[in-house]
């Protein structure tokens, strides 16, 4: 049996879900459902990064301490995801006390190899992104995200050799092309790389920060935040047990926002070497969600949360948007017109309406039994069909790329053909001569199909709407799986339609 694994990053508590969580947990559910219906093993992994200065910030903002905070924010993601329908399978939290006996496990290895020492830094550090910038990496002398000068910090700490990994990992991204993509995420970091690298600061003082995982060789430091978060990925596995780690991480597909690129793509492939554990398998970056006002932020009031998108517009049509309008890789635009339109033109007047008028127009015409097909199809019978296998085999294609915007834009193809399928056969007219009643059992017997084939191709991407259209059918998952023509045993019985998305008015239609 195939494997593969998919990882969201670990979520920092400093905030409470939003569309940038969001988006990524939806993408790895999606592809983790996709794999499987491909008949993979899939394993998904997603969780919360609870240690660091922000979060003692936090907590003290909030009047409590550091373990209560985390404990709510924590929470908090994990019944968000459970209520979104997320399809994890397993939580990870920085604070549990696996992954806290696996950091230290790791950290001594390394530190028994001589990949660690003891010395004294200066540089330009930044709370918000809890790292030391480069002055070269600064911009007009303040952090590139957080738009805010870093405070100058001098103190003495212990230091990874990441610098003695360079080379290897520069050979590592020249001969597998497809480490990081998409690709222009590649170029970036190699050209990060055509500089030295310097070595990695890997711990904190306790004099400054005590909340964090204690150093196995230095009971006086706590480990720098990135290291701890990082090696997550691998004691999930650990804690899996069995032969866990040798058979999903050997196929680890981590996704990640573009932001935290230099960590995923350079501190932690050295950290792995470090540890003489294998690389990953596939490290993929996704852009930003951008709203007209600039990147979202609690600040500005533009948060987009999950819940109250699902609340509004059911949580399909959110998933819907989220895959639909964004390419992988690049920035897109949020905005509730954009996703109202989504949900109207996609979703009400064609997904919605082809299902409501093939089910009625069953249910008028032979009270809910699919009619039997002939031995011979007509030219456009075959069309359909051959419409809907192309974009079965366009979406594999477009799924492997990550191109989930692709994936679904084929799909729609094929529905825009069905409905004009039914115009082209216009079963409506044809029934009115009793004489051609048989062929309109055979035009509805394949409108059907596209039903069934839509039920099973959109399972990874709305997961609830392919429910409901199989519930709708009344098939099980071996007719589901049938092929076309041979889903449906002679007398049998679809139920009545509903409305799968009802449009949205907008104001100005009010």
């Amino acid at each position: 049996m195939e494997r593969i694994y998919f990882t969201t990053p670990i979520y920092y508590v400093n905030a409470e879900p939003h569309l940038g969580h969001t988006y990524t947990t939806v993408v790895a559910d999606t592809l983790t459902r996709y794999y499987r219906s491909l008949g993979y093993e899939a394993f998904f992994l997603t969780g919360t990064d609870e240690h660091g200065d922000k979060i003692v910030q936090a907590a003290e903002a909030g009047g409590v301490d550091p373990k209560s905070y985390v404990d709510r924010v924590s929470g908090l993601f994990r019944s968000t995801w459970d209520r979104c329908g997320i399809a994890y399978d397993y939580f990870i939290r920085t604070t549990d006390p696996h992954h806290q006996e696996f950091v230290g496990r790791i950290l001594q290895k390394i530190y028994d190899n001589g990949d660690v020492y003891f010395g004294e830094y200066g540089g330009h550090y930044c709370y918000g992104c809890e790292r030391f910038y480069t002055e070269k990496e600064l911009v007009d002398g303040k952090c590139p995200d957080h738009q805010k000068a870093p405070d100058y910090i001098s103190e003495k700490n212990y230091f990874f050799r990441m610098s003695k990994y360079q080379d290897r990992l520069i050979e590592t991204i020249h001969s597998r092309p497809d480490f990081i993509r998409p690709d222009r995420y590649r170029a970036e970091v190699l050209a990060f790389l055509r500089e030295p690298l310097e070595d990695l600061c890997i711990s904190r003082p306790k004099s400054r920060l005590q909340w964090g995982i204690p150093l196995p060789f230095d009971a006086n430091y706590v480990t720098y935040v990135w290291f701890d978060a990082l090696l997550n990925y691998v004691s999930a596995l650990d804690r899996r047990g069995g032969n866990s780690l040798q058979i999903f991480w050997p196929k680890a597909n981590h996704l990640i926002a573009k932001d935290i690129l230099k960590t995923h793509a350079i501190y932690w492939p050295t950290m792995l070497m470090a540890a003489g554990l294998p690389l990953f398998d596939h490290l993929n970056v996704h852009g930003y969600w951008v709203m007209d006002s600039g990147k979202m932020s609690k600040s500005l009031g533009n948060v987009i949360r999950p819940l109250e998108m699902k609340e509004r517009f059911g949580m399909d049509a959110f998933r819907y948007f989220l895959l639909r309008e964004m390419a992988f890789g690049q920035d897109a635009k949020f905005s509730e017109e954009a996703l109202v339109t989504r949900i109207n033109a996609d979703l009400a007047n064609n997904l919605g309406n082809l299902v409501s008028r093939v089910l009625a127009m069953q249910q008028k015409y032979f009270a809910g039994i699919v009619q039997s097909l002939s031995a011979d199809w007509a030219a456009e019978d075959n069309e359909l069909r051959d419409k809907f296998a192309r974009a079965e085999e366009e979406l594999k294609s477009f799924m492997a790329e990550l191109q989930f915007h692709r994936a679904l834009e084929a799909l729609w193809s094929a529905l825009d053909h069905a409905n004009r399928y039914i115009v082209q056969t216009a079963p409506f007219t044809m029934v009115k001569d009793p004489a051609k009643l048989s062929r309109v059992g055979a035009i509805l017997h394949h409108l059907l199909e596209v039903v069934r084939t839509l039920s099973r191709l959109l399972a990874p991407f709305m997961p609830d709407t392919a429910n409901e259209l199989r519930t709708l059918l009344d098939v099980n998952e071996s007719a589901l799986q049938a092929p076309w023509g041979q889903g449906f045993a002679a007398g049998h019985k679809i139920k009545a339609p509903k409305v799968l998305f009802p449009r949205i008015e907008t104001d100005a239609k009010k």
